[in-house]
């Protein structure tokens, strides 16, 4: 039997997401391709941007000597264009570019350099592959309005139809999560452990894009309304404690069940126990702990915007920065809510769409795999 095609699996990036997105294909079984993976560290977020391809030279010139790739499926973050140019054994290579974000919807940080260079790296990345995957429509079009504002901006000697270039091998296919089972999930209900009261749930970075100040706000307002809640505080935080998560210890001591990063098994279980999870943020493009909980039974409160359009009904997104709108949706979830079905953004769904793709990875070259006039891995069309 013939050896499988390989594929590099290219994640410049290992943050949270990106990790789970690259163990869950590399422990995918029986696939028609087989990988092999170069990642770099999830830190130092500008180097890595702009200085992968150097980071990696001498081990793909290691690696272009044992064997060349069959097809190169990569992160955004990848500077695949100067990669190519490095490595003209890749030249003629296809690249499917992998979007877990857009740098052109990304919020900079007051404390952050304002910088053209990562834009450009993902423009540059998007024109030289053969196709682009974005993990949801509100990534993908974010994106493409993005080029465009900027090519707006630019002086002179702008070519036509980049935009049109760029839509036309751009679709979605989400990052595959899967579900919490809740069959198999303990619940500690001993007295000290759980009582009446509802749960709350905050499962994220507790950094600035996921506004941490609109959460300690929303809290604010639903506590004077005098509803009982405990507090689940998830999520990684950075080793200066936020002021915010401060005051929220401070303020809502005797409500707090949970605070930092817990074991595996603790976490489902605390998503299980949870009746409303909650977003405040500025920039989501997936929401994959958002996605975790919502399978596990809470009820989503997010903002009406970003991804979470394309996820959750009317009732459970509230407008933007509206702190009384948000408390109106949260105070209706803690005490009525319903469950709501996000089977289609687990991997339940989603499986058989990445099998497709890799299914087009093993093909060929030159071959196109299409079903009814479109590609069998699309998530809206496929």
């Amino acid at each position: 039997m013939p050896e499988r095609p390989l594929v590099w699996l290219l994640s410049a990036y290992r943050s949270e997401s990106h990790a789970s997105w690259v163990n869950w294909l590399s422990n995918q079984q029986d696939l028609p391709v087989r990988f092999r993976i170069f990642e770099l560290p999830g830190r130092y977020f500008r180097w890595r941007i702009r200085g992968n391809p150097l980071s990696w030279m001498a081990e793909f010139r290691d690696a272009l000597r044992q064997e060349c790739p069959h097809h190169i499926l990569a992160t955004s973050m990848v500077d695949i264009a100067t990669i190519k140019g490095l490595h003209p054994e890749l030249a003629g290579t296809p690249v499917t570019l992998y979007f877990h974000e857009n740098q052109f919807a990304y919020p900079v940080g007051d404390r952050q350099h304002s910088s053209i260079d990562p834009q450009m790296v993902q423009l540059y990345g998007a024109l030289a592959s053969e196709r682009c995957l974005f993990n949801s429509r509100f990534n993908l079009e974010s994106m493409l309005q993005g080029v465009a504002e900027l090519l707006r901006k630019l002086p002179d000697a702008v070519p036509d139809n980049v935009v049109d270039q760029l839509r036309a091998k751009s679709s979605v296919l989400p990052v595959p999560v899967d579900t919490v089972n809740i069959d198999t999930v303990t619940i500690d209900t001993t007295p000290e452990k759980i009582d009446s009261a509802p749960v709350i749930l905050w499962n994220h970075r507790w950094e600035y894009d996921k506004r941490p100040d609109r959460f300690e706000a929303l809290l604010d307002a639903v506590g004077s309304r005098d509803i009982d809640f405990q507090l689940a505080l998830l999520g990684p935080r950075p080793s200066k404690v936020p002021v915010e998560l401060s005051r929220i210890r401070t303020r809502y001591a005797d409500c707090i069940i949970a605070d930092g990063m817990v074991p595996r098994v603790e976490y489902e279980a605390l998503l299980r126990r949870a009746r409303v999870v909650v977003s405040t943020a500025d920039h989501e493009f997936q929401g994959l702990s958002m996605i975790e909980a919502v399978s596990a039974g809470a009820i989503p409160v997010v903002p009406d915007a970003l991804c979470y359009r394309e996820q959750y009904p009317d009732c459970c997104r509230y407008t933007p920065g509206d702190v009384d709108d948000a408390a109106d949706r949260m105070t209706d979830a803690l005490l009525n809510g319903q469950k709501v079905d996000i089977s289609r953004w687990t991997t339940v769904s989603t499986r058989e769409l990445w099998r497709n793709l890799m299914t087009y990875f093993s093909l060929p070259a030159g071959v196109t795999e299409v079903t009814n006039g479109s590609n069998s891995w699309d998530f809206y069309t496929g």
